[in-house]
């Protein structure tokens, strides 16, 4: 192992909001107040904390401002000991969104997946009309929105993974309101004039959720582990944080698509195994290994964003680590086994 697991959360937030060079010269090189909506989902409180010290390695005294529900105060509370300032806002509602202050830098992190099967309604007013509303509202900033992999639909698991000019072919409702959130901000970006990113992400991972977790998580209960979908790639997500940061200098009209994703196609069957050896568990498989997956193509992110230090392995022994020792989860599995593209 190269670097020791983080011991402890607050180790680890520390050690997932560490900004890279590319996001400190992005911060130094654009000015104004930076807005992250959404701030409240899996990587957003770290990436709002990587802003603020991104911004004060560059030398710039910008205000960051997290938006979401907040329906957990004590992650208010986190936010404002980071120096980030805080908007209860529901992005579905014209008026709170309208009341939100002007920045020119803005983080668009908003959008639902699970349950989207049981409500779908709800799925395609969180994923396609509330960008709509976010982009009038922000018609004279730069905006990096995220996007999924799940766009593309599955490919050849032994394949090199979607890349950015490849058809796209979404299954399931979800995957098509995905779809949707990017035809609303291209359409916005060239009807408005507003330099855009997509981000199409595949699977930022950390030490308390994230595919490997799952998987981690599996291997130590003794459940069994379905190989359906054979094959994953996932990238650090202090590595994801970063790269979203460098992609605001990246904007542009018409929006331009960057994958984001680490650069190792890791079998399911190979990741339970070394699991199995970590924490000396034995591992059990079932199904069979299907020919195609959800697999992205990140070099562009890497040449274009920075380039990936943290390795599938290195992830997988820091996970064991953590799991073997009883370390926090945020109890949110991934269900990247589902196949059906049912959420």
């Amino acid at each position: 192992m190269t670097e020791q697991a983080p011991r402890n959360v607050e180790e680890l937030e520390q050690r997932l909001s560490q900004p890279s060079a590319e996001a400190i010269q992005t911060l130094s090189e654009l000015p104004g107040d930076l807005i992250l909506l959404g701030v409240g989902g899996k990587m957003g409180p770290t990436l709002a904390r990587m802003a603020r010290l991104a911004s004060d390695g560059a030398g710039q005294n910008r205000r960051i401002i997290g938006v979401s529900r907040f329906s957990d105060p004590e992650l208010l509370d986190r936010l404002s000991q980071w120096g980030i300032e805080t908007i209860s806002c529901d992005l579905l509602n014209e008026a709170q969104v309208d009341r939100l202050p002007d920045a020119p830098l803005v983080v668009y992190m908003m959008g639902m997946k699970f349950g989207a099967s049981r409500n779908p309604a709800l799925t395609w007013a969180m994923n396609c009309y509330a960008p709509g509303l976010v982009c009038r509202k922000f018609r004279n900033s730069r905006i990096v929105a995220f996007s999924s992999g799940n766009v593309y639909g599955m490919v050849p698991s032994a394949g090199r993974g979607s890349r950015e000019t490849d058809a796209l072919e979404p299954v399931g409702e979800y995957s098509m309101t995905v779809l949707g959130r990017e035809r609303m901000f291209q359409y916005f970006s060239e009807h408005l004039q507003i330099p855009t990113v997509l981000l199409r992400l595949n699977y930022a991972t950390e030490l308390r959720y994230g595919v490997l977790v799952d998987i981690a998580k599996d291997v130590l209960a003794g459940n069994p582990i379905d190989i359906t979908m054979p094959t994953v790639n996932v990238i650090w997500q202090a590595e994801a944080n970063a790269m979203t940061l460098a992609a605001l200098n990246q904007a542009a009209i018409p929006a331009r698509i960057v994958n984001i994703a680490g650069p190792e196609m890791l079998r399911v069957k190979d990741v339970a195994k070394r699991f199995g050896e970590l924490m000396e568990k034995p591992v059990h498989l079932v199904g069979e290994e299907g020919p195609v997956a959800y697999l992205n193509d990140g070099s562009l992110g890497h040449q274009l964003l920075g380039q990936v230090q943290v390795t599938a392995d290195q992830m997988i022994q820091w996970i064991a680590q953590w799991v073997l020792q009883g370390g926090e989860s945020l109890n949110r599995p991934t269900h990247f086994q589902v196949v059906s593209g049912k959420f």
